[in-house]
């Protein structure tokens, strides 16, 4: 849906064909988050895009409101790291870039999150990290292109295959018909490599499972992410607080388990003890475009040159998604890039 709303700011003319409901799987089913977990642990194609990317989010959240009504809910409440292990590399990583980020005590943790578990090693703070409300970004973004002249919005619409005339991609077969473009974008995320191979294209996409649950507290429990041990929490203003996640090698199976369960219960109440006595309001599991270093494919593929790539973001879909997009559009608009593309373009060498 990004990708469709910069495209129509630019005048194009979109069609969005959805097999579901747009913004109802992975860019719903997370957590919302405005930067990698540990953002020092990724390399440079990673980081780059979300550096761009985080900046976009406060000017993105406004617009929408004001022109849908619906509040994608940014919040810039910074985010405790407790245990961490690698806070050398962090504040190496944080100098280099002049990031705020400062290595903290207990007595720093208690005074921001009073219900948080008192870190049992090294804890970090950075104050200028956001999230945002996913889902309702998603009903949002959907919201704007709906109302927008030149985009065409086809849910319950799955893709059976691309029309080739001539040697050339023209479109897809769809179960409501045919579908022509004179260029086409796959961000088919955990089902892009199955879209692809329509085309004899072998994407190292995978489907990883993260099941998640919500808590139901009391507004202000938590004011700010936390982390610690790689899980985390992350509240919402009307007391939700969403907790964070596993990760499984399980195919495209959505169902969630007792075992997960207990697992993010435990991490849970392990960052804030008080939540031992919330009610668990909701479980449920989304699928991750797992791709090779978390590095996204933004581009034309070698052998369909009006055909292009947007997948494979892994764990930070949402948060590399306004600089993937505008990088992919700039190649769509032959519009000088963003970055450079080199790293992110889905070449034989890295489809094979």
């Amino acid at each position: 849906m990004m990708t469709a709303l910069q495209l129509a700011d630019a005048g194009q003319n979109i069609t969005l064909v959805e097999r579901g409901a747009c913004g109802k799987e992975a860019s719903w089913a997370g957590g919302g988050i405005v930067s990698p977990l540990y953002p020092w642990r990724y390399g440079e194609p990673v980081s780059q895009l979300s550096r761009w990317s985080e900046g976009v989010y406060p000017t993105l959240a406004l617009r929408l409101l004001e022109e849908t009504g619906i509040d994608p809910e940014y919040r810039q409440k910074g985010l405790l790291y407790l245990n961490v292990d690698d806070d050398d590399a962090a504040l190496h990583w944080a100098r280099q870039l002049g990031k705020p980020l400062e290595r903290v005590d207990a007595a720093f943790v208690h005074q921001k999150e009073p219900e948080a578990a008192a870190p049992g090693g090294s804890a970090l703070w950075m104050p200028t990290l956001g999230s945002v409300r996913n889902p309702r970004l998603g009903q949002a973004l959907r919201a704007r292109l709906a109302a927008m002249p030149n985009v065409t919005l086809i849910e319950q619409c799955s893709v059976q295959g691309f029309i080739q005339r001539q040697g050339r991609v023209v479109g897809v077969d769809t179960n409501q018909g045919e579908q022509l473009a004179e260029q086409l974008v796959v961000c088919g995320g955990a089902w892009a490599a199955q879209l692809l191979e329509g085309l004899n294209v072998r994407l190292p996409v995978r489907p990883v499972k993260g099941q998640m649950i919500a808590y139901q507290a009391p507004p202000g429990l938590v004011q700010r992410v936390v982390l610690k041990d790689g899980r985390y929490v992350i509240p919402r203003s009307d007391g939700l607080l969403l907790v964070g996640s596993t990760l499984e090698e399980a195919g495209f199976d959505k169902a969630t388990d007792e075992e997960a369960l207990v697992s993010l219960k435990r991490s849970a109440e392990n960052i804030i003890p008080a939540l031992a006595d919330c009610p668990v309001a909701h479980h449920w599991a989304g699928l991750r475009p797992g791709s090779p270093e978390g590095i996204p494919f933004i581009g034309a593929l070698p052998d369909f040159p009006n055909v292009f790539i947007n997948a494979g973001h892994y764990r930070n879909g949402l948060v590399l998604a306004p600089a993937s997009t505008h990088l992919l559009v700039d190649q769509l608009l032959g519009r000088k890039p963003l970055m450079d593309p080199a790293p992110y373009q889905p070449t034989a060498a890295r489809l094979a």
